[in-house]
């Protein structure tokens, strides 16, 4: 079996079981499982990023909070009707809609702004990163640095972002009430579409040329320099990507969760897109995508039973996995399938003649 089979046999396996969740989960559930698919898609990107680029992108939470206060802006002005002002503007502001607000009234720009805003931010900031040829520890504090001091701005500006509670009480998502059921499900559905998309989009560029030459700016970049070709271009391309996908999922996690706040896009939440990513393995296609949602879920899970003692099992798991499986919990499927193989060449394996003291078979 090819590894291009082998990939879509697994993709049309997870595809399937998340067109099957709805008829099994419950309302409630199936919006939790829609929102653990937004911060995958976070987890899609640093894969590209840090798994085949050799870029530790601890700043996501800076891209994921662009596009989900994009949306959120949208949906606020959206409820207050044509030429409105968001209520919390009433509360804590001058009562009018600042000017950088206006454009999120129309559908499309937002649309375009979601993904145009973070693209351009990322292209700026990797420009003048890649450029220089800072890597390692020293982009990954930069990154982090950049999520913290994101995080005190949001805070900072109560009047016209929320503050400290960010923005909420969302009413609709583009003329789709957000009360109904079956709207619920149908962001479900986008989600889940949107996260096969991302995974099958990268699956394609790691078979072509670039992704071949990501690998090796990855692997050996001054090599790579060396034969004529700019490895600051490629990482700058992979790092919008990444940023691209993080404002995508921060954009549909606004409708799904109904809120988006400094809390949603701070360090912390940066590093646990960071943690689900290593668990499910960061040089895998699927890994990354995965491991994000079995966090998501473990934390939820686990936070329910035991609320003050979760951060210390995700700690132990963290450790545990880049102890013993540097690779993430994909090498197991991986390990597992290289058993079986050697299983199987024993097996078929011819046994040798056994001699007899007179030397005849």
């Amino acid at each position: 079996m090819t590894p291009r089979l082998r990939f879509l046999i697994k993709l049309a396996v997870a595809a399937g079981l998340l067109a099957a969740a709805p008829l099994v989960l419950s309302d409630f559930r199936l919006q939790l499982l829609a929102k653990f698919l937004c911060l995958a898609m976070v987890g899609v990107g640093i894969g590209l990023a840090w798994g085949q680029g050799g870029m530790l992108t601890m700043g996501q939470g800076v891209f994921f909070g662009l596009g989900g206060y994009i949306m959120a802006m949208h949906l606020k002005l959206a409820d207050a009707g044509p030429g409105g002002v968001p209520d919390f503007m009433l509360l804590y502001g001058t009562g009018e809609v600042p000017w950088w607000w206006e454009p999120m009234r129309d559908p499309f720009v937002t649309l375009v702004l979601i993904v145009a805003v973070p693209g351009l931010f990322a292209a700026i900031l990797g420009a003048g990163v890649f450029i220089r040829r800072v890597r390692g520890a020293y982009f990954a504090i930069l990154s982090q640095t950049l999520v913290a001091a994101f995080a005190i701005l949001l805070v900072g500006q109560q009047q016209t972002t929320g503050g400290t509670n960010g923005l909420n009480g969302f009413r609709s998502f583009f003329g789709y009430d957000l009360a109904d059921p079956t709207n619920h499900q149908m962001l479900y559905f986008i989600c889940a579409g949107v996260l096969v998309g991302m995974v099958l989009l990268v699956r394609q560029l790691m078979a072509s040329r670039f992704g071949e030459l990501l690998i090796a700016v990855r692997d050996e970049e001054n090599r790579v320099r060396f034969l004529g070709y700019d490895p600051a271009r490629v990482k700058i391309l992979t790092f919008v990507l990444a940023a691209v996908f993080a404002a995508i999922g921060g954009a549909l996690f606004v409708p799904v969760v109904g809120i988006i706040s400094p809390s949603d896009v701070g360090v912390v939440a940066s590093i646990g897109f960071i943690v689900g990513v290593a668990i499910g393995g960061r040089a895998t296609i699927l890994g990354p995508a995965l491991g994000s949602i079995a966090v998501s879920l473990a934390k939820t899970s686990l936070s329910e039973s035991f609320p003050s003692a979760w951060t210390y099992f995700q700690a132990a798991l963290f450790i545990v996995v880049i102890a013993l499986l540097p690779q993430g919990l994909a090498s197991l499927a991986d390990g597992a399938r290289l058993l079986w193989a050697r299983k199987l060449v024993r097996k078929a394996e011819p046994v040798p003649p056994v001699l007899t003291e007179g030397g005849s078979a």
